[in-house]
């Protein structure tokens, strides 16, 4: 396939906002595709040429794109700046001025998708001294080369600013429409994804071999599986109810780490498929001196007060995330391991096994030392023993605790009753936090003038949908440090129009939007129905027939305030649509 038949889809995916419209699309990309391509379409799909999970970025700004730009067309700095101005887009500028160029018009090399990905390849990977002249003739030569189409694409591929307004999830059923004219695939090839989380693996094994290709996929040390996730509960009775007898594990309040150990080499990963490995060499020395085998584990990793020997709170904790000034913030914080979970031990899989064994398994990795610690536990049958430790942790400053059932499995990238939370309540009626999707935000009137930011719209992930609906605007309760902030953050963000995955009644519109990645922990009283968000919304006949009037309201939050920045989690990963559904049904019932 050349490269300018994938710019054509890419086309006709930038004019459509129906998910099946946009699912059947990629089908047709994918089916039209060698198996020695798809891998590659999949990772250009997501603006990278490597899975998530790898460090490899291609590092452009804007700036350094223009120079790219000039050198390939031979053209001015001040012109690419000035259509640049105009269009408000570098692939559209590019685009522009190609088609301007009549010397070049129909004399592009009609170069292939493997050609371009290798060359794109080279930009992302060249570093040291000298990279970003490299970076630069690799791009120009590759713009001129290309046809006007193709050179917008490759610019916002490479600026990662490509914005197709589908996820991961969209592909998966891509995948499967690609198969069998239909979405009914999607969980078998969820299940593979969930324990390999890369696309180019998935996508190169399903056109190979088909679905009963990816039966075999079993997860590996250095690639990270996706990681389970608890249901919530609101009392210990009803927990006991559910799932019996139980293990109950304390509910840290720190970041969440996958520890990948090949017997030599550490990889750390955060949850939203980061590797954070540079950011934790106390962590890393305390693995290789506590565990002698091939392994991969999960816990939590807790800051430690120097002085006093108590746990920090989240958000002195997550200070250590940092790239620049590692080993002066780890001795400043140091940090403690809980390990809570064993997925693989040498070569043996442990997913499918009970977390009675997995815990087994544990225990006898794990040696002495200083940093890594095993998560404590006691299974119970009794709610009142439950309910003591549940109030015990509270009372240590931990936020609730971890019920998990003791002949469960691990499910991978799966949110179900084998782990419940119990968190302790908070005023109001809502008992638990929502991680929620900065959407965009309003320009800032009277005291907040000076920060540019007046509310900022938020909203949770609809996964049947890949959008995201409306919850709330905040407006109030943040300090001026935390404006600033989400000021700077939103700004590197910003877009000229609704990214096309936002659902938001018109009078919730934004002065500013911005692309989905800020999430934020967010407190409120209560979840409380409204008309004029989206989340949840029922558009269905009213009393007057109009088939586009409101049934059902949408769900809002009442009184919210934020808690912090969940820089660990990706958008997907925050507090979906039918969690929200859930915590508003305990609430009544509580």
């Amino acid at each position: 396939m050349i490269f300018k038949r994938l710019s054509e889809y890419l086309g006709k995916l930038e004019e459509t906002t129906l998910r099946n419209k946009i699912t059947q699309i990629l089908a047709e990309l994918f089916h039209e595709s060698t198996p020695d391509e798809i891998g590659k379409l999949c990772y250009l799909l997501q603006g990278r040429v490597a899975p998530l999970f790898t460090a490899i970025e291609f590092g452009m700004a804007d700036k350094m794109m223009i120079k790219a730009i000039t050198y390939g067309m031979g053209v001015e700095d001040g012109r690419v700046l000035k259509v640049f101005q105009e269009e408000g887009d570098l692939g559209k500028a590019v685009e522009k001025i190609k088609n301007q160029k009549s010397t070049t018009k129909n004399t592009y090399k009609k170069l292939n998708i493997n050609k371009v990905y290798e060359i794109l390849y080279q930009v992302a990977t060249s570093g040291g001294s000298g990279s970003q002249d490299k970076k630069i003739t690799l791009l120009g030569n590759l713009l001129h080369d290309v046809d006007a189409l193709s050179a917008r694409y490759i610019v916002r591929i490479t600026l990662a600013k490509l914005r197709m307004g589908f996820s991961d999830m969209t592909i998966l059923d891509s995948l499967s429409w690609m198969i069998k004219g239909s979405k009914q695939l999607r969980p078998e090839i969820e299940r593979a994804y969930n324990v390999r989380p890369d696309l180019g693996f998935i996508s190169e094994t399903v056109q190979k071999h088909g679905i009963e290709g990816l039966k075999s996929t079993e997860p590996k040390v250095g690639i990270p599986i996706l990681m389970a996730r608890a249901e919530r509960m609101a009392n210990s009775e009803d927990i006991i109810l559910k799932i019996g007898k139980c293990a109950i594990e304390p509910k840290y309040d720190g970041f969440r780490l996958q520890i990948h150990y090949d017997g030599k080499d550490v990889k750390l990963f955060s949850r939203n498929l980061e590797n954070v490995t540079n950011m934790y060499p106390d962590i890393i020395k305390g693995i290789k001196k506590q565990i002698h085998k091939p392994a991969v584990i999960e816990g939590e990793a807790i800051g430690i007060n120097l002085k006093t020997g108590e746990y920090l709170p989240f958000q002195e904790t997550v200070q250590r995330k940092r790239k620049y000034d590692v080993e002066l913030k780890a001795k400043e914080i140091p940090l403690h391991l809980f390990a809570f979970d064993c997925l693989i031990v040498g070569r043996e899989n442990l997913l499918v096994k009970s977390y009675v064994e997995r815990r087994n398994y544990l225990e006898k990795l794990i040696g002495k030392g200083e940093t890594v610690y095993i998560a404590q536990l006691e299974v119970v049958s009794n709610p009142i023993r439950l309910e003591e430790l549940f109030q015990d942790a509270v009372t240590r400053g931990i936020e609730g605790v971890m019920a998990k059932k003791l002949e469960g499995i691990y499910r991978a990238g799966a949110r179900d009753f084998n782990w419940i939370k119990y968190k302790r309540s908070y005023s109001g009626k809502l008992a638990d936090t929502i991680d929620a999707v900065v959407m965009g935000y309003d320009l800032g009137q009277g005291k907040r003038s000076g920060f540019g930011i007046g509310d900022f719209l938020i909203g949770v992930y609809d996964e049947k949908q890949d959008k995201f609906g409306t919850v709330t605007k905040i407006g109030t309760g943040l300090t001026d440090e935390e404006w600033r902030e989400i000021k700077i953050r939103s700004d590197k963000l910003k877009v000229k129009t609704q990214p096309k995955n936002y659902e938001v009644d018109k009078i919730m519109s934004c002065d500013i939007w911005i692309t989905p990645q800020i999430v934020v922990e967010i407190r409120a009283d209560e979840i409380t129905r409204s008309p004029v968000h989206t989340a949840g919304r029922v558009m269905g006949p009213s009393e007057s027939g109009n088939s586009k009037e409101v049934k059902v309201a949408g769900f809002a939050l009442r009184f919210p305030r934020l808690e912090k920045f969940r820089d660990d989690k990706k958008p997907q990963d925050a507090t979906t649509l039918s969690e929200v559904e859930k915590m508003y049904k305990l609430q009544e019932k509580k």
